[in-house]
């Protein structure tokens, strides 16, 4: 078992991953820039290093400084989180080289799964159900056009490098197409440095529901059921359950049993989830593998009673799983409280938090760093809690949610509080009648006056 592990990351993930590691008797190294120097993970780490200034380009995303923090504390596993290098390719193989073991994919493995064309094909190959679409990236605009005729209109462009929705475009009809292929490479060389596009068939009333998995170093994977992340806003996640509310057992069945022959195809070892579309009529594709620990990954932990960090861990340090499958014995709901304004277009909302009151209770989770007087930087992400509601039932865990949102106050900084209030009393997420458009017919309703 590794004696000292680096936790390459910031925020609530790094507390989550030293919180994991003290558990487990192994000591622990914190890497922060200048702007969290008074982050919660930095306190409770054993060590602390400083890798750089605020902007993420030049620490958490500086591989070099990292290395060098791990090696002079004598860390022998660096463990990525989720977002900055957990899916880089390049950084995993440079842990290689250096002794150090990177709790998460090998650079194979990222980079058969990260380009999003390469891993459709591997997935076909594998025998998983795709979305039907281009075969690899599309060469031009000739041949972007003659395979939106052959899989029939409406198609979605997919830029290859792509995530958080950029390079995105959905395209209903030939006349438009060659405008949104022009957009969308644009945005993609901007924002990814890759122009390189792709296309499927775009899947109407989809649901985005992904199975978690864990596999081994001796090639053996499982499951741990399914997670309903079908409200986003701009393809970003703000709420997630398990089970979710469309699945069937059957369904669960297939789904789970294709998730395992996706992770076991490529020998996959850690802890990672297989994404897919279910459209109306449940049927499924697969649209990526997240080759890390994700965001939601506490509800699955409350409804199977799993820490998916020590798998990750475990299996890192070469110990087998179980082989069995995981099934929800309860409900939870995650809300992802981002500082933020809802009733300002979801604007960033960055500053210092003065006043904090934190709910608690049978069933009530939160995962957070931050605490009253901490400032909340504008250089990264905006989520600064993760709040976890688990019951016998749906509608116990929603109500659960109420009651925890309306004690959780967060004064200093807008937050998306509200909106998910709003969102646990909405008549169609009651009735678990929701799709990846739910956020684009919402409307927030203005706050009572106290």
């Amino acid at each position: 078992m590794f004696k000292k592990i680096l936790i390459a990351n910031r925020g609530e993930i790094a507390l989550r991953v030293i919180r994991t590691c003290k558990e487990m008797g192994i000591k622990t190294v914190a890497v922060y820039s200048t702007a969290d120097k008074e982050s919660l993970h930095v306190r409770f780490a054993d060590e602390a290093v400083c890798i750089g200034p605020a902007p993420s380009s030049e620490s958490y995303l500086k591989i070099p400084h990292i290395i060098a923090a791990a090696e002079i504390t004598n860390a022998d596993a660096i463990h990525p989180g989720y977002g900055f290098l957990s899916e880089n390719a390049n950084f995993s193989k440079i842990c290689k080289e250096h002794d150090i073991k990177f709790i998460g994919a090998s650079h194979e493995m990222i980079e058969k799964m990260g380009d999003k064309a390469t891993a459709k094909a591997t997935m076909k190959a594998a025998g998983v159900p795709c979305v039907p679409g281009s075969e690899g990236i599309l060469k031009d605009y000739p041949d972007c056009l003659k395979t939106a005729k052959k899989i029939g209109f409406p198609i979605m462009l997919k830029a290859t490098a792509g995530g958080g929705g950029k390079g995105m475009r959905a395209v209903w009809s030939e006349d438009k197409l060659e405008a949104a292929w022009e957009s969308a490479r644009q945005e993609a060389k901007a924002g990814f440095g890759n122009d390189g596009m792709y296309m499927e068939k775009l899947i109407e009333e989809p649901r985005h529901i992904e199975i978690q998995i864990v596999g081994d170093q001796t090639g053996k994977a499982c499951h741990l059921s399914e997670r309903d992340c079908s409200v986003q806003r701009r393809h970003q996640k703000l709420t997630e359950e398990t089970p979710s509310p469309f699945m069937t057992d059957e369904l669960r069945e297939k789904m789970g049993t294709a998730a395992i022959k996706a992770a076991e195809y490529i020998k996959y070892e850690g802890a990672g989830t297989v994404e897919f579309l279910v459209d109306k009529h449940r049927n499924f594709y697969f649209m990526e593998m997240n080759t890390r620990i994700q965001v939601e990954h506490p509800i699955t932990e409350m409804v199977v009673d799993h820490d998916l960090i020590r798998e990750q861990i475990l299996v890192a340090a070469g110990v087998p799983i179980s082989g069995k499958n995981y099934y929800p014995k309860l409900h939870s709901i995650e809300c992802r409280i981002n500082a933020e304004d809802p009733y300002n277009n979801f604007r960033p909302s960055p500053g210092k938090i003065v006043n904090l009151h934190t709910p608690g209770g049978h069933g009530v989770r939160l995962d957070t760093h931050v605490y009253s007087g901490y400032v909340i930087p504008p250089n990264y992400d905006s989520m600064v809690a993760k709040l976890i509601t688990t019951a016998q039932t749906r509608q116990e865990a929603i109500n659960k949610m109420k009651r925890a949102l309306d004690e959780f106050v967060v004064e200093g900084v807008k937050t998306t509080i509200p909106f998910h209030r709003q969102l646990m009393d909405h008549p169609d997420y009651l009735a678990g009648n929701y799709t990846t458009k739910f956020m684009e017919d919402f409307v927030l309703q203005p706050e009572e006056e106290e």
